[in-house]
């Protein structure tokens, strides 16, 4: 990631300062998937999510989260910040004091993932295009519900979007010029605006990029709902298995998987030596492995539902509709990732981003009072780091398992089923030594 004066984005862990020798942690990790994937097997035999389980909230928590005034503050704050950042943008100085580049490959990236993790689908709430698309339709005294056209391409414009944004930040040259980021806030908006004005807040619920990125990491928040209405405290596992297949989440998921991914590998010294003398030119290059990773991730996953499936003695035809079935149990994996690769970037450059944001034009400002922030760097010690690193991904890929497991016993019958998930679990026990070994051979 290109950010001036910024920690590199997968941490600061290292083989040494595991926990565990590599190796030992590598045997672990697959030990832990194989066994997780035996016992179910023997012992989770029929569904048993259920959208009515959870802890429920107290209902004075629950009337807070409710509440109107706390979706205006969270509005308010969205926009106040959405101004300083665009006033930053367009009328700040192009220097490594501007602070755009934190607000977008920090913030709105990592932090939205990291606050969606954990509080649930948020961007819908803040998003800045659909408060001002709403007031455009209160102002026009029209239906919110208003759309020229109906809206049927699914998640594709999201996906699109999403590997976009992740080759702009991991490939793109000069990302961080003001130059750069006015052209790509200006066509974010245009694109927006004229998605909203055709197909209506259809647009914002299925195309837009981080709603997409927001909602499926979502899933994973310890905070739900259940279908009558009431706050539950649930697992991670429920909010995946609510999500059933539609159109581009095969290629949504993997994008998110396979971007991390390849963030990692790039950092990796053999790699940027190759770049380097490769003949090719470099942004060539690092496109086409970027694209690789994507398709990597779905290529896999459909050819372990193929044979899934095959193993199952179902027809070869459903194995397109089988994989975007499985699809949902990539997100606890992606979430992983996410923890694994940006944990040491978002706890130490978040903070950061408010002692530039306070000053958005370089004038010695200090509108938020966060002039004098000192980045606290508690939480991006080595040995820490490491272990939060290594946990993460072994978690998201069990959690993985789990999700497997419960979508192809719902999908398929149980003799089936466990058969079935073999190829996937292969394909799961290659993520996770590809995860592992990415990371600590940085």
């Amino acid at each position: 990631m290109l950010l001036p004066t910024v920690l590199p984005a997968h941490g600061v862990g290292s083989r040494s300062d595991l926990p565990l020798p590599f190796t030992a942690l590598v045997v672990s990790a697959v030990a832990v998937l194989v066994i997780s994937f035996v016992a179910l097997g023997t012992l989770w035999r029929e569904p048993r999510l259920r959208d009515t389980d959870g802890l429920l909230v107290p209902r004075r928590v629950a009337a807070v989260l409710d509440s109107r005034w706390l979706r205006v503050v969270a509005r308010v704050l969205a926009g106040v910040l959405t101004l300083l950042t665009l006033a930053a943008l367009f009328l700040g100085a192009d220097s490594a004091r501007n602070p755009v580049p934190h607000v977008v490959y920090v913030w709105l990236w990592v932090g939205l993932a990291f606050a969606s993790m954990l509080l649930g689908p948020v961007w819908r709430v803040i998003n800045p295009v659909r408060a001002v698309h709403s007031g455009l339709l209160r102002l026009a005294r029209v239906s919110a519900d208003l759309a020229v056209l109906p809206y049927r391409w699914g998640l594709w414009p999201a996906a699109l979007g999403l590997a976009t944004f992740t080759w702009v930040e991991l490939v793109a040259e000069d990302n961080t010029s003001l130059g750069f980021l006015r052209l790509l806030v200006g066509g974010f908006l245009a694109v927006s605006v004229l998605g909203a004005a055709v197909f209506g807040r259809e647009w914002f619920e299925h195309a837009d990029p981080f709603e997409a990125w927001s909602r499926l990491l979502g899933l994973l928040s310890p905070l739900g709902r259940r279908p009558d209405g009431r706050w539950v405290v649930r697992t991670p596992l429920h909010g995946v298995n609510a999500l059933r297949g539609q159109r581009g989440l095969v290629a949504t998921v993997a994008v998110m998987l396979g971007g991390t991914a390849y963030d990692g590998f790039s950092a990796n010294l053999r790699w940027a030596t190759f770049v380097q003398s490769s003949p090719l030119p470099s942004s060539l290059l690092k496109t086409l492995t970027l694209l690789g990773f994507f398709a990597l991730v779905a290529v896999t996953l459909w050819l372990a539902s193929a044979v899934s499936l095959r193993l199952a003695r179902e027809p070869f035809s459903s194995s397109f509709s089988f994989v975007s079935d499985i699809a949902p149990s990539l997100i606890p994996i992606a979430g992983g990732y996410l923890v694994a690769h940006y944990w040491s970037l978002w706890v130490y450059q978040g903070q950061y981003a408010w002692r530039l944001l306070t000053d958005p034009l370089g004038t010695g400002a200090d509108l938020l009072g966060t002039a004098g922030l000192t980045p606290n760097d508690a939480l991006i010690q080595p040995t820490l780091v490491a272990t939060i690193q290594a946990v993460s991904i072994v978690v998201g890929h069990v959690l993985g398992v789990f999700a497997a497991h419960e979508r192809a016993i719902t999908v398929l019958d149980r003799r089936a089923a466990v058969i079935g998930q073999v190829p996937l679990m292969v394909v799961m026990i290659v993520y996770t030594l590809g995860g592992l070994t990415i990371l600590f051979s940085s």
